[in-house]
């Protein structure tokens, strides 16, 4: 059977899953919060790049895909902002740990809409060789971006 754009994804967001779970067990004044919480960073980053640009732009140039399509991008978004706080803030502190829970929080919920709420809606607008398609931009599109963003 042939991957579709919906399995790749679901691959990264079990990665992000673990991810985050990895950071909320992190202890403060250790390389491992600094390092998990990096990995995390450029996989959200790469993912939603990727998937906005091989899954969003195809469903919202569909009516019915125009209304999910934007409120998951306003979800990037405001997961774009926490991490920018977190870069920023003191990573040993409750306050960031606090933020970092709030960071997952969002991140399981997106997760959970997008495979609940989404895939179903963007399963109904694109075809199968579609679907296989987009998997494989998707893929090449993370990939690219994970190095980019390693390097940056």
């Amino acid at each position: 059977m042939t991957e579709s754009i919906f399995d790749a994804l679901r691959e990264s967001h079990e990665r992000q899953r673990a991810l985050c779970r990895k950071l909320l067990r992190s202890k403060p004044h250790t390389a491992d919060r600094i390092s998990t919480f990096t990995e995390l960073r450029i996989e959200l980053a790469a993912h939603a790049a990727a998937e906005e640009r091989h899954l969003y732009v195809p469903i919202l140039m569909d009516d019915m895909g125009l209304s999910p399509a934007r409120h998951a991008l306003h979800e990037h978004h405001q997961m774009d902002e926490l991490i920018e706080d977190l870069q920023v803030s003191d990573h040993s502190g409750a306050a960031w740990m606090a933020r970092a829970r709030q960071l997952s929080k969002k991140v399981h919920h997106h997760l959970r809409e997008e495979e609940r709420k989404f895939f179903q809606v963007s399963g109904k607008i694109l075809d199968d060789s579609i679907k296989t398609r987009q998997a494989k931009r998707y893929r090449r599109e993370h990939a690219r971006m994970v190095r980019t963003l390693q390097q940056a």
